[in-house]
């Protein structure tokens, strides 16, 4: 993907640099030129809205939503590669006099033309502490691709280096993988949190922020070097952080010029830290 073809559809973004791409543009509309003239994307990896009133929100009903959501998803189809994946992180809703935290993965999981390869369960430690029924401390990561043959997976690449018996042998070979064992479909990577004394080093004013090891994970895993990867939600722009960390490059849209400013703001920092780390080694 060449970036002076997206600007010819898309036109000037509100910042990029070699690497990265970020538009202050509705997803639906961006995706809709890109679909129509044919650009395509590697691999998509993105955390929508999740529809229970977060500031960024506009409200919907529950069939609005799961249409809207389900509209952006086979958009996204239509750009992908043959060989891409769409990594679409949901948690929960409330249905009124019908449940207190739905996990929305149940609503729209068929509704997306992708293949469902996998469900992949996000647990971490901190969130809110329940009384009167458990405290939720999961959430879930459809891991889609298009083509069921043919798809990335670099699994020595996310490899969990804590395996409990590492020089256990079977016929005088080692049974465990030098590298690490595989990380299963349930990964334990901590929320970015907030508050005195306990704000996560990555924070920033975004109410929903991405955790980088959630996203490194999945850009090490499902993605390779040189590729562009999509955001249709950029937030405050983990995805762009963590594809510049690591040889990715990425095009993000969002619609909040705020929130635009802190991606922008937080890219460059980034892009700055790795050229520091690049001449030091050279």
């Amino acid at each position: 993907m060449q970036q002076e073809q997206i600007i010819a559809v898309l036109g000037k973004p509100y910042f990029s640099n070699d690497n990265v791409m970020l538009y202050n543009l509705d997803c639906k509309k961006g995706l809709e030129q890109l679909a129509e003239h044919n650009i395509k994307i590697n691999t998509t990896i993105t955390s929508p809205p999740y529809n229970i009133g977060k500031e960024y929100e506009k409200p919907l009903s529950l069939n609005e939503y799961i249409q809207w959501l389900s509209e952006i998803s086979n958009l996204v189809y239509k750009i992908t590669t043959n060989n891409g994946a769409y990594l679409l992180n949901l948690g929960y809703l409330k249905v009124e006099n019908q449940a207190r935290a739905l996990p929305i993965p149940y609503l729209i999981w068929d509704k997306i033309n992708f293949y469902l390869n996998q469900e992949i369960v996000w647990n971490y430690g901190a969130g809110v502490a329940c009384k009167n029924y458990l405290s939720p401390r999961n959430e879930k990561i459809l891991w889609y691709v298009k083509n069921i043959e043919e798809y990335t997976f670099n699994l020595d690449a996310i490899r969990d280096p804590d395996v409990k018996y590492p020089n256990s042998k079977k016929n005088g070979k080692l049974r465990a993988n030098t590298l690490g064992k595989n990380p299963s479909d349930v990964w334990q990577i901590a929320k970015v949190t907030s508050g005195a004394n306990r704000s996560a080093e990555e924070r920033t004013a975004h109410p929903a922020q991405f955790p980088e090891d959630l996203v490194y994970r999945m850009i090490m895993g499902f993605t390779n070097e040189n590729e562009w990867i999509l955001d249709p939600f950029l937030g405050s722009a983990t995805t762009a952080v963590v594809a510049l960390k690591n040889k990715r490059n990425c095009i993000g849209f969002e619609i909040n010029a705020n929130y635009c400013e802190m991606a922008k703001r937080r890219i460059l920092e980034t892009e700055l830290t790795v050229k520091t780390s690049e001449a030091i080694l050279f």
